[in-house]
């Protein structure tokens, strides 16, 4: 049966045969580690600025221009005006996204998440050979600014960002105590005030931007703009959940249709929409949080009719709260965008839109506790998505964030360059990866991606600076594993 298939594959069925996990993990690392090609580029007369925008548990359904209900006008416009991908990877799981999107490396390769015998996540730490983004942008000329979750290890910058305010609490959305602002430890933000994280994080940006503007005009930027949204908790405003009254209360299973209704429309995709898994609930288990939760909660992915009432009640109302997340996300990236506007860079500016993993089915109770008496999404509440409308976030995808089906790893991108893309409202259906983004910005820089140190193996990621200008058929091989889900695609096959 493997005979004729590429030996790498060959070589996966026959793990999956045997039921041996590491030693493919092994043959992966050492065999598929791709060159980046050698690739020029003609665009605009002077190096771009790059904004890159990265949401966290998105699902790939959410904004409306990827079939979603939510309003998205920033996002769509951008959309409409740029590039949308439909075959764009994450890594299922925000920590190691963020490392392999700033190095270009997997995550796996540079610590930042576990292998056997070797430690990922906090307890990981990068080689020095793994520089980030910004270090390899400033010989170029760049000044790098971080606003958002930072997530990897070290600090911003020590890491060669210019500027950064971090958001390290991911409890709290509207008076969270642990940010820190170039690296200084903040003051806690007190209760009672109109402080949302969102629009904190977008307004930091903006103020980058601005001194930008004013004291390095003469040199390009590099815009990390990295959203703690809609990750849990649902905190959101009150006025942008009333938008979504009601708007959910027909459920997941009609929601899920009619996403994959408008993505098969619009001719984004051609994928068939996956069934519900009524055995798969969230990855992890917190008996006691479903407990305080209550009969409310439901932890499967159950058909909308099998809901009581009351639980259908329960669920839309967080949905609602999920859109409204969304939404003022979008919200605050227009406030960003007009930013650039005013400084008379949209022309010139790479602008990047992408997910760190997709929606999440987790459910659980963390930082100041749910109080079941308080108005849902307000900062007293704390709610999680849960498997029912992660489903329908990751239309029409299987499975969620952790897991490595196409649900957990698959993210919208959209890439907006009005200087640089020449065929604006086109899909792009070529296999990328966010190990793929810092050869990208590298190149589109003027640098060399491929130089090496001592030790430093091959890097994986490709400049995609050709796939922006036209689709391109570059068959190649990328690879998951997280917390032992595991996945290979070569070309258009995949195996789990």
């Amino acid at each position: 049966m493997t005979g004729s298939l590429h030996p790498l594959i060959a070589g996966w069925l026959r793990h999956r045969e045997n039921k041996s996990s590491w030693n493919v993990i092994s043959a992966m690392t050492l065999g598929i580690l791709l060159l980046a090609p050698n690739v020029s580029f003609c665009g605009a007369s002077e190096k771009p600025n790059f904004l890159v925008i990265l949401a966290d548990d998105l699902g790939f359904s959410d904004l409306g221009c990827y079939g979603g209900e939510i309003a998205t006008p920033n996002l769509d416009q951008l959309a409409n005006g740029g590039l949308r991908f439909s075959s764009f990877y994450n890594t299922a799981r925000c920590w190691p996204t963020r490392a392999a999107l700033l190095t270009g490396y997997y995550a796996q390769q540079v610590g930042r998440d576990a292998l056997p015998h070797v430690a990922g996540g906090a307890r990981g730490t990068r080689p020095e050979w793994a520089k980030l983004l910004p270090e390899r942008l400033k010989p170029l000329g760049y000044r790098s600014y971080l606003s958002g979750k930072w997530h990897v290890d070290s600090t911003p910058l020590k890491e060669g960002f210019d500027h950064a305010l971090t958001m390290d609490d991911h409890s709290r959305f509207f008076y969270p105590n642990k940010t820190t602002l170039d690296d200084v430890v903040q003051p806690a933000v007190p209760r009672g005030t109109d402080y949302y994280q969102t629009t904190a994080i977008a307004q930091h940006a903006i103020d980058c931007l601005k001194e930008h503007q004013k004291q390095y005009s003469q040199q390009p930027f590099f815009q990390y703009l990295a959203f703690t949204c809609p990750h849990f908790p649902l905190h959101a405003p009150a006025a942008d959940i009333a938008k979504y009254k009601g708007r959910f209360d027909t459920g997941w299973d009609v929601s899920r249709t009619e996403r994959w209704q408008r993505l098969m429309d619009m001719g984004l995709l051609t994928t068939p929409l996956a069934a519900l898994e009524p055995n798969i609930g969230p990855p992890y288990d917190f008996p006691d949080a479903i407990k305080e939760l209550g009969d409310k909660e439901v932890n499967r992915e159950l058909d909308w009719a099998n809901l009581t009432a009351e639980q259908r009640s329960f669920q839309a109302a967080k949905m609602e709260i999920h859109a409204a997340m969304v939404d003022r996300m979008d919200q605050e990236i227009g406030r960003v965008i007009q930013q650039i506007r005013e400084m008379g860079q949209t022309e010139n500016t790479l602008i990047l839109f992408m997910s760190d993993n997709g929606a999440s089915a987790e459910i659980m109770i963390r930082g100041d506790g749910h109080d079941a008496t308080a108005p849902l999404g307000s900062g007293d509440s704390y709610l999680c998505l849960g498997p029912g409308w992660s489903c329908a976030a990751n239309t029409p995808f299987r499975r969620h964030k952790t897991w490595v089906h196409e649900g957990g790893i698959s993210t919208p991108l959209i890439a907006h360059w009005p200087a640089g893309i020449k065929t604006p409202g086109q899909f792009r259906h070529q296999a990328s990866h966010v190990i793929d983004l810092a050869p990208t910005l590298v190149e589109l820089a003027g640098g060399i991606w491929q130089v090496y140190e001592e030790d430093q193996p091959n890097r994986p990621g490709i400049s995609l600076a050709t796939t922006l200008q036209k689709d391109t058929d570059h068959e190649r091989t990328l690879w998951w594993l997280h917390e032992g889900n595991a996945a290979l695609r070569q070309g258009n096959f995949k195996s789990l």
